[in-house]
């Protein structure tokens, strides 16, 4: 490719757009891109290698009524390049978009619990579009992806995708009132913070007319749709989307919830589960395995949902004659736990659980590209999409870790993928804020944790001293350590996670941002704070 900032014509297959959708809290096992016969025949072990949780009836709960919740990424990835083995750099929001954006691993960009700020140094991939002459729009519909931690820059436009009109005040406090008395107490506290004009537009939305279980997508791809319909089409397009309905708290609409429940189980008894993680983490409740079960239904409806607003946002790329022209990627950020190893959400731990994610790339070289099981990490999507657009820009690719995927790109495969979760979120002194006394147990996460995984082995060590071992091809689920049995496999991929990073070492939090009230609001309901 050039060494210029521009495009490059003359390098092979290139594309004119690219879209890059990002299905929050998706995980690989559980998007269920095999044929349901595949599935069937795999039990207990599903189709990304994992067994069933305990207390998870195999072809129940995670497999429901034998429906395949994500067609539309069935569809994608049987007529385009499926990475069954890909990985997230991070198990959370923030560290894994960095990560996206920047090509490099959570140490390396220094955005975590600790450090909240995506720094201006850093370079990104909407800015080496812009650079490059596209228009660059991103709708985001994770508070963590907004100007305020510093994701908005290459954009030229980047949406608040659950906001009617856009606008710095959150209106959340209004929407989780529980009874009309709280929602007009919260109003009149909130109203006048900022334009109060827009802040009724945006409660009236989010009170009466946005669509039931809708978190945001299916507005966000009602606006996308439009845009597509009213740009000047002289210009090639980055279009990114974050699309958060995976998310706690799983409240899908009925319709979806009742394909997925497990046999006997209601919509209302599902839904009636508090969704509390961190309380979760903290013993402050407890969750029982039907229960689980039923929050593993409530989970895939949810997967359903934003899976069928991916096919309109499909839609609407082909009703505007892109679709031909365009690179479609789609990725989960994370994983996330629903009873595995006694573990609610996705924080405080590199199980394969979060960090193993779907991956598909459709459009331009990746078309019938079918499947392939390389280990391949979120983190080299910036090189992939810029290699497959014909863009060179050497800031960026000086800075990053990224290999391109571009099947005639002649970059190394990895023998090797690896993780980071670099601080807890939110930090144990929060919860003490929270719950008081918080569990031994749950003392023992405040800690950085490393983990190098390879296609036969998986590693995890701590700063505390702690470490595990897995043999992952017969123990997926990772529930054996065998540290003690193997400590020369231990010694050798102890040197791996040296080699690749600087000793761990305590996180700095002198980059920590103070949120809007708004912001922390939104935070705590995704089970953030």
């Amino acid at each position: 490719m050039s060494d210029s900032n521009g495009r490059d014509d003359e390098s092979h297959r290139t594309v004119r757009n690219v879209v890059l959708v990002v299905l929050d809290t998706a995980r690989a096992k559980s998007v269920g891109m095999q044929s349901v016969l595949a599935e069937r025949n795999a039990s207990p072990t599903d189709s990304a290698g994992f067994r069933s949780a305990p207390g998870e009836r195999p072809g129940s709960s995670d497999d429901s009524v034998g429906t395949r919740p994500t067609p539309t990424l069935t569809r994608l990835a049987e007529e385009g390049t499926a990475f069954e083995n890909a990985f997230a750099t991070a198990p959370w929001t923030l560290p894994s978009h960095a990560s996206l954006f920047t090509g490099t691993y959570p140490s390396e960009h220094g955005t975590h619990g600790g450090h909240t700020y995506l720094d201006d140094e850093l370079r990104t991939v909407p800015e080496a579009f812009t650079d490059a002459g596209f228009e660059t729009i991103g709708v985001s519909n994770n508070t963590w992806i907004t100007e305020e931690f510093g994701f908005d820059r290459g954009f030229a436009d980047l949406r608040k995708g659950w906001q009617y009109i856009q606008s710095d005040a959150d209106m959340g406090a209004v929407v989780r009132g529980e009874d009309v008395r709280e929602k007009l107490l919260a109003t009149r506290a909130r109203l006048f913070d900022g334009n109060p004009v827009v802040n009724a537009a945006n409660i009236l939305y989010s009170e009466l007319f946005q669509p039931a279980g809708d978190d945001g997508s299916a507005r966000a791809v009602d606006w996308i749709a439009d845009w597509l319909g009213d740009r000047d089409g002289d210009r090639p397009f980055f279009l990114f989307c974050n699309f958060i309905e995976p998310h706690v708290e799983y409240d899908p609409p009925r319709e979806y919830a009742e394909r997925f429940l497990p046999a006997g189980a209601s919509y209302e008894e599902a839904t009636a589960i508090r969704q509390d993680p961190r309380a979760y983490d903290c013993d402050d409740y407890d969750i029982s395995d039907h229960e689980f079960a039923l929050l593993r239904g409530l989970y895939r409806a949810e997967l359903a949902y934003v899976d069928h607003q991916l096919g309109r946002l499909r839609t609407a790329l082909e009703d505007a004659g892109e679709w031909p022209d365009t690179l479609f990627v789609v990725c989960g950020d994370h994983g996330e736990h629903i009873g595995e190893h006694d573990f609610f959400g996705h924080q405080y731990n590199l199980y394969d659980t979060l960090l193993t994610v779907p991956l598909v790339c459709h459009g331009g070289p990746f078309t019938g590209g079918g499947r392939r099981d390389d280990l391949v990490q979120l983190l080299d999507l910036p090189a992939t999409l810029l290699e497959t657009a014909g863009i060179g820009d050497p800031a960026l690719r000086e800075q990053w870790s990224s290999r391109s995927l571009h099947p005639e790109s002649d970059a190394r495969d990895r023998d090797a993928v690896f993780a980071e979760y670099v601080a807890p979120q939110p930090s144990i002194e929060r919860l003490e804020a929270r719950f008081g006394e918080v569990p031994a147990s749950v003392r023992e996460f405040d800690r950085r944790l490393r983990a190098v995984r390879t296609s036969e082995y998986k590693y995890v060590r701590g700063d505390d001293g702690s470490e595990r071992l897995h043999h992952v091809r017969t123990d997926p689920l990772e529930h054996t350590d065998i540290s003690d049995a193997e400590p020369e496999r231990v010694r050798t991929l102890r040197r791996r996670l040296e080699d690749r990073f600087d000793p761990l070492a305590e996180a700095s939090g002198a980059g920590e941002v103070e949120m809007r009230d708004g912001t922390k609001e939104r935070l705590a309901d995704l089970g953030y704070l």
